[in-house]
């Protein structure tokens, strides 16, 4: 582990870029930047669109380590090149932002009001090659749909068990069981997933560290208790749907969370853009989740 990563991504000042889609979700990002279905033929030409909106993102002047400290990558992200370097290799390097790479394959079906992770067959190929790009952690999504203890624990529990196998290649995990905005009783959820998160990070080892991403909470300052626990690196928000307007907004009412927001961060942001009007809406946008964390 890089202790120059670990003391940026645990003390600095920021938030976390999640710039992660994968084949599922990257066609509604193109869509959102303005690239419709129509404009390319397959996953390979989809995948290289994507990759042409990433790289002109972490690029872009706006995009700089004194407000972004860290940046999430999805697998065929890390792989490919930015000016001649690796992805991940250029954010550390060229820019002085963390890298992590989305490891897992998805969601299985809705059971017990949640949906756990596929399995990750490919787990210790993916956990070699990021250590292999310089990579400092890892991240990966389960989904709480239902105030359902049986559903959270088995989230909880599953994400906990991989995190270990993480922590044991000497990555930090981000363990994300993503509450859905649209859970009709998504306090409730919280206070299960809360209970269920502290009894498994108390069982955490001392060389355990782990970060946490999770959804915005109904209750200003909710999670702070996971903030300071020990084996805690971070916590940070996902924005889950929310407008970035009110993401920021209720980001600003929990001191101890910081952004990692994909879709509000990407908001606004089109294929057509000048470059000068890409960078204006970037820096406006960069600035607005940064205030939001930092307050």
């Amino acid at each position: 582990m890089d202790s120059a990563q670990l003391a940026q991504i645990k003390n600095n000042k920021g938030f976390i870029a999640a710039l992660d889609q994968s084949g599922g979700s990257t066609p509604k990002a193109l869509s959102l930047y303005g690239v419709e279905a129509g404009a390319y033929s397959g996953d390979e030409q989809m995948f290289d669109l994507v990759h042409q909106m990433r790289t002109r993102i972490i690029k872009s002047p706006s995009f700089t380590a004194e407000r972004v400290i860290g940046v999430i990558l999805f697998e065929m992200t890390m792989d490919r090149m930015i000016d001649g370097m690796g992805s991940a290799e250029y954010l550390w390097q060229r820019k002085k932002i963390v890298p992590f790479l989305k490891i897992d394959s998805g969601l299985a079906e809705e059971k017990d009001g949640a949906q756990i992770m596929k399995p990750i067959p490919e787990l210790d190929n993916r956990l070699k090659s990021a250590l292999s790009h310089g990579v400092f952690g890892t991240k990966m999504r389960s989904v709480i749909k239902q105030a359902n203890p049986v559903g959270i624990n088995a989230v909880v529990e599953q994400q906990f068990q991989i995190a270990k196998l993480i922590c044991a290649k000497e990555l930090v995990p981000i363990i994300e069981p993503e509450v859905d905005i649209k859970c009709p009783d998504k306090a409730a959820a919280e206070e299960l997933l809360l209970t269920a998160l502290s009894k498994q990070l108390d069982k955490l080892k001392p060389n355990e560290n782990v970060m946490l991403k999770l959804t915005l909470p109904e209750k200003a300052g909710f999670y702070s208790q996971l903030a300071n626990h020990p084996q805690v690196v971070r916590v940070v928000a996902l924005s889950g749907g929310y407008s970035r307007d009110y993401a920021n907004e209720v980001l600003a009412k929990n001191p101890q969370l910081i952004a990692s927001f994909s879709r509000a961060l990407t908001e606004g942001l089109n294929a057509q853009q000048s470059q000068q009007e890409f960078d204006a809406m970037l820096e406006t946008t960069i600035q607005a989740i940064y205030k939001a964390s930092v307050k």
